[in-house]
């Protein structure tokens, strides 16, 4: 894995992980009963970015070294993620052909 794949891999792990934080533990201002004016009441109340992003942080770099272990020691091919065996190896091509 190159350290551009490895800085995107993460990414993607870290953006992930964050779409499935955010929601967790939302109190909207509807559920306070204290709406401020100009904003729907399906805004957050109390939202707290640092801790979202530290959680956000742990989970998707334990998620993405996970990941690149598999990739890196290649624990996983894609010939295993394809149940019908739709990929086939590539011939070897030598000089004499």
């Amino acid at each position: 894995m190159t350290i551009t794949a490895a800085i995107v891999l993460f990414a993607v792990c870290w953006f992930m992980t964050l779409f499935v934080v955010l929601p967790l533990n939302l109190r909207t201002q509807g559920d306070e009963g204290e709406v401020v004016p100009g904003t729907p009441a399906g805004a957050p109340a109390d939202f707290r970015p640092k801790r979202v992003a530290l959680i956000t942080t742990i989970w998707g770099t334990s998620i993405w070294a996970i990941l690149a272990a598999v990739i890196i020691f290649g624990g996983l091919s894609i010939r295993d993620l394809d149940p019908w065996k739709s990929v086939r190896p590539q011939p070897i091509l030598t000089d004499q052909q």
